[in-house]
């Protein structure tokens, strides 16, 4: 039997007519991350990228004021160049903090355990400007992190939809859209 020495994670996804093709180890370290969807033999196109981060091992002392927690994700969101449209954290009694900065290309939310050295971050980015990996590393590194372990997802697959996915539609492309789904509803 195989002994595990370290802790992997990875994204199964039940598609149809869709498969992951390969699962790459963690550039970050820890575990294992989704790059790409494929159909037919191409890459499926997506409105974003979202990323799902642990963090073990973390400075317990930073995982507890909200105000600290606040600073180190408003910081990574301006080192990943995200523009900041509003924030809200809260900090649990007897400890913990929750908080989300709500960007205009999506969110970066966390959840903390200071008790168990640990804090869950979300970062979901539209559009292909952001470095959301940016704010990975900057988050780690604050808390203190070693080896995050990131999961990457793509969401947005537009079923039947070819070529790049743009997050912003101008006006004509919305009336388009919006003529293909009213077309769908009927048959």
């Amino acid at each position: 039997m195989k002994i595990l020495t370290r802790p992997m994670i990875f994204f199964l996804a039940f598609l149809p007519k869709r498969d992951i093709r390969h699962l790459n180890k963690d550039v970050w370290g820890g575990g294992y991350r989704t790059t790409i969807f494929y159909e037919g033999g191409r890459s499926l196109q997506a409105l974003g990228k979202h990323l799902l981060v642990e963090l073990h091992g973390c400075n317990p002392e930073s995982l507890k004021k909200a105000e600290v927690v606040k600073d180190i994700l408003v910081s990574a969101a301006n080192a990943c160049k995200a523009t900041i449209v509003d924030t809200s954290f809260h900090e649990f009694n007897p400890f913990g903090v929750s908080g989300v900065v709500v960007i205009a290309e999506s969110h970066i939310s966390i959840h903390t355990w200071p008790e168990y050295r640990y804090a869950a971050v979300d970062i979901f980015t539209c559009g292909d400007v952001l470095k959301p990996e940016v704010a990975v590393d900057y988050i780690a590194a604050r808390f203190r992190c070693k080896k995050p372990s990131v999961v990457e997802m793509r969401r947005g697959i537009i079923p039947g939809h070819t070529g790049k996915l743009m997050h912003k539609l101008s006006s004509s492309m919305e009336k388009a859209v919006d003529a293909d789904q009213e077309l769908s509803l009927v048959h």
